[in-house]
């Protein structure tokens, strides 16, 4: 059976706080570690009220050390914020601190507004800037590999300097890094959960495109998706009531808190914002064990995925919990 991974945002609820949603997502990785997810992968976000999730190299080292089996990563470092050096040092002592068990993620995207943004990269030399991801990752490549010689860095040495890169991963939700992962020979990470394109292209376009490098000899793709499941069907439509409320604020522009239950049951829908919500159902996979089996099944048919990775937004903790334990046991 493909293997089952978590994607944890630090969801922040209307009932709780950004400090509390980082020590819910150390006790939600030690949860799923004993159920026997393959990963636990810390995103990237700054200045956003819903999500406490700025640091991910930090969480990474806070998770592997409090579980034993679960490989743990970012999903993702956010490359245009962080100089690629840094990167490779960070990750370095990770990988040395806890061999084989580490991810690097990597994404295009600053992980927040434009001025944020502006604030993160401030200190870089005048005329720099744009997008020059594609700059920064061969440079982290080259940090890892060895430089061309007679380049300036060449003689700088990345500490540790005895460790290799944890294994490297392009994220994304449309199909340039698909292309940019397959050509370089990493692994591949599509975003369906919040995508405004199906999985399948991306996805399938990777695989058949892969070209074997150092990076990897063969394809290795991880769909994203947004999930959420209880005892029957019409538990996991209720508690995926905030989860629906809450994107129907994002597609607007207002990162609020994830609302409460009795809030998002409470919410008064116009008739277009429910029509809003019906177009938006293939992204947020709804239901009791075996029905969320099966939708989950057919999706990893369609896509070729290898591992499936599952972010649930549920505000009540027991019940998240309760929601990664019934999709482990019915997946198998």
């Amino acid at each position: 059976m493909t293997p089952l991974s978590v994607l944890d945002l630090s969801f922040v609820s209307a009932d709780s706080t950004p400090a509390q949603a980082l020590h819910d997502t150390l006790a939600l990785a030690g949860h799923v570690d004993g159920l026997g997810y393959t990963r636990y992968w810390l995103a990237e976000h700054h200045a956003l009220p819903n999500v406490a999730s700025p640091a991910p190299e930090i969480m990474i080292g806070q998770i592997a050390a409090a579980t034993r089996n679960i490989r743990v990563g970012s999903g993702g470092i956010m490359l245009p914020n962080h100089a690629p050096l840094m990167v490779a040092e960070r990750f370095r002592v990770l990988e040395a601190l806890f061999p084989g068990r580490i991810d690097l993620g990597l994404g295009r995207a600053p992980g927040t507004d434009g001025l944020t943004a502006r604030a993160l990269r401030r200190r870089e030399a005048p005329g720099e800037g744009g997008d020059d991801f594609l700059d920064r990752l061969q440079e982290l490549l080259f940090w890892d590999g060895g430089f061309p010689e007679g380049h300036p860095f060449a003689r700088i040495t990345a500490s540790p300097s005895d460790v290799p890169l944890p294994p490297l991963f392009l994220l994304g939700s449309s199909d340039y890094s698909a292309r940019l992962a397959a050509e370089i020979g990493c692994g591949f990470g599509f975003a369906q959960h919040f995508s405004g394109m199906p999985a399948e292209a991306p996805m399938l376009g990777y695989r058949n495109r892969f070209q074997p490098t150092r990076l990897g000899t063969r394809p290795h793709a991880i769909l994203a998706v947004a999930a959420i499941c209880a005892a029957t069907d019409a538990e996991a439509e209720r508690l995926a009531a905030s989860a629906r409320l809450a994107t129907l604020r994002r597609e607007r522009g207002e990162y609020r808190p994830l609302p409460s239950l009795a809030e998002a049951l409470a919410y008064p829908y116009s008739d277009l914002e429910r029509a809003q919500i019906a177009r938006g159902r293939d992204r947020l996979h709804v239901g009791g064990p075996e029905t969320l089996r099966a939708q989950l099944a057919d999706l990893v048919r369609r896509t070729q995925a290898d591992e499936l990775m599952i972010v649930s937004a549920i505000p009540d903790q027991l019940a998240r919990h309760e929601s990664y334990a019934l999709l482990a046991r019915a997946w198998g």
